[in-house]
């Protein structure tokens, strides 16, 4: 054999060696994340400055000036998103602070009750809790016409519309944020820095102020981020409460008037927006440890001794149940009346089954339902790909840029759902390379890429926090007995994450299936999901059919929520049998 070949033998048996080596080799971490950056930037980076350059096309300084203006529709519309969102996060942080403290620090006669509907509202697709809210507390809602006649008053009592109402919902919806958090926090604190402060002699006030208070910081802050961002995002509340002076539905109006520059010039001011209080939370996360020095012994809950205290409490407990209960029965009841039978009564006075039959007898009824399904599934599945592998890339590989790929992928989740859809439209209303020279607007698939763009950040979280669980070593033992780094990466890694990327999937589905506010920019005639639907009946006074599509949604929401928690807690339950 000559030198010559023998040189090229061992060349190739180097490549075969890098090969099987796969992560291990300097290239390999490049070739894994070039195409996923180039998913990133084509179909979420792009289409952001697409829609910058789209609101300077004509006259960009008049559309920007009219936001530092003293007057106008669009300085006043920001105004009003950020009060609003403001508001949002003090109502909620009261509100949820104030539950987390209560079921997590107390023991009392009921509590189980209101631990086991807590999280109810948080479950509800934003339409159906927008529409649930105006029919239970606006001036056609049932509770202010109930009080109307208790007290024969002229007009419907403690109505809430207007900001007041877009309040309500966000109030009823985002205090999960607060209390979750809170919760969590709650539940890793040491009890005895507490009770060293009661022993040196603080009062309850210092307690809280220069003990409580500042553990607390990292979650209030986090919800207090969580609950802006979505409030500022928030487009259904407004939508139903009349509140027209908003970002999103000043997006919402401009697009639907032919206004695209100015729409886009929306979009971009509310994106950055958005944006800044992305990377203010992760700046303030990674800014300074509130790390205690725990020694992993919980807060005993403390039995409530005033006795006025123990006869309110199961009392309180069973109104705050009604309460949380409410939205969804108030849905389950409408879905059962009759379209056109509810009118001036405080409750429907005519039910019957004929919504729910013709959801499933109708063709052009049901194919909503067969839409969203489609298209969902279409977005999940791209998450699943492109999520597991952006997460395994973040967690396990090093390589420049890694930083940048991990803030990209959440950039989407800052954006509201109407900025997604404005940078889709301004980015593949023509032909171009990510969209195989094809317009995508007015086309089915430009509704599962909003989908996709919007919800591929949840897979990529659970699938990242899954990650963080399985020991590296296990997918370097298989490669070091010869497995290349697909099979190991797939028979390995893969497998012990699935738990985490079932529940990432899970989640973009349902809120894909639930998904409106993207939806109902760019939806078509031939791909109406179901949210619109329920919008388009609730237009046509067809408040039952609507009611019907809506409670098929919860349903389903509560199936898939169901499912979720068996998965994680049988996903615990092996982590602690692998310990």
């Amino acid at each position: 054999m000559s030198v010559a070949s023998t040189t090229v033998s061992a060349r190739r048996l180097s490549l075969a060696e890098r090969l099987r080596g796969g992560a291990g080799s300097v290239w390999f971490p490049y070739l894994l994340v070039l195409p996923l950056a180039l998913i990133l930037w084509g179909y979420v980076v792009q289409p952001m400055l697409a829609t910058f350059v789209e609101s300077v096309s004509e006259d960009g300084t008049v559309n920007y000036a009219q936001f530092l203006s003293s007057s106008g529709v669009a300085r006043t519309s920001l105004i009003t998103s950020l009060g609003i969102s403001l508001a949002s996060v003090l109502l909620c942080g009261v509100v949820g602070v104030a539950m987390a403290f209560l079921l997590k620090r107390f023991s009392f006669r009921g509590r189980g009750l209101i631990e086991a509907f807590i999280l109810v509202p948080a479950a509800l697709p934003p339409l159906i809790g927008a529409i649930s809210f105006q029919l239970l507390y606006s001036e056609i809602g049932i509770l202010p016409r109930w009080l109307q006649q208790v007290f024969g008053a002229e007009k419907p009592v403690l109505a809430f519309d207007d900001i007041a109402g877009v309040l309500v919902v966000h109030t009823f919806t985002m205090y999960p944020f607060f209390y979750l958090a809170t919760s969590a926090a709650l539940a890793g604190m040491d009890p005895s820095i507490e009770e060293a402060a009661y022993n040196l002699g603080a009062g309850r006030i210092r307690v809280w102020r220069t003990v409580l208070l500042p553990m607390l910081t990292p979650a209030l802050v986090s919800a207090s981020l969580l609950v802006f961002m979505t409030s500022l995002a928030s487009y259904t509340a407004p939508l139903l409460f009349g509140v027209d002076q908003t970002m999103t539905m000043q997006i919402y109006i401009n697009r639907t008037n032919g206004d695209l520059p100015m729409a886009s010039t929306y979009a971009s001011v509310l994106g950055l927006v958005s944006i800044l209080f992305l990377l203010l939370m992760r700046w303030y996360e990674g800014r300074r440890s509130y790390m205690s020095q725990s020694k992993g012994i919980s807060t005993q809950r403390r039995e409530i001794s005033n006795p006025i205290g123990r006869v309110l409490a199961p009392i309180a407990s069973v109104l705050a149940s009604v309460v949380l209960l409410a939205p969804v029965a108030t849905i389950a009841l409408v879905a059962f009346s009759a379209d056109g039978s509810w009118t001036t009564e405080v409750i429907p006075s005519k039910y019957t089954v004929e919504n729910f039959e013709t959801i499933f007898s109708e063709p052009k009824a049901f194919e909503p339902i067969l839409n969203s399904l489609k298209m969902s599934l279409l977005a999940t599945a791209g998450c699943v790909v492109v999520g597991v592998l952006i997460a395994y890339a973040v967690r396990r590989l090093k390589f420049v840029g890694r930083g940048l790929l991990d803030v990209a992928v959440m950039i989407a989740w800052a954006l509201p759902g109407t900025v997604v859809a404005i940078n889709l439209i301004s980015a593949f209303s023509t032909g171009t390379a990510f969209s195989f020279g094809q317009a995508l607007i007015g086309t089915f698939w430009i509704l599962p890429l909003a989908y996709f763009v919007r919800f591929l950040p949840l897979v990529f979280r659970a699938s990242s926090a899954s990650l963080a669980l399985v020991d590296p070593s296990l997918e370097e033992a298989a490669r070091n007995l010869g497995a290349s780094w697909g099979r190991a990466f797939v028979t390995i890694t893969v497998r012990l994450m699935l738990p985490g990327v079932i529940v990432g999937a899970l989640l973009a589905f349902v809120h894909g299936v639930g998904e409106f506010v993207a939806s109902v920019l760019i939806y078509t005639s031939s791909t109406v999901p179901i949210s619109v639907a329920i919008n388009n009946r609730m237009y046509s006074f067809e408040i039952g059919t609507a009611a019907a599509y809506g409670m098929l949604q919860v349903v389903l929401i509560f199936v898939v929520m169901w499912f979720s928690g068996r998965l994680e807690r049988g996903g615990r339950r092996a982590e602690q049998w692998t310990n």
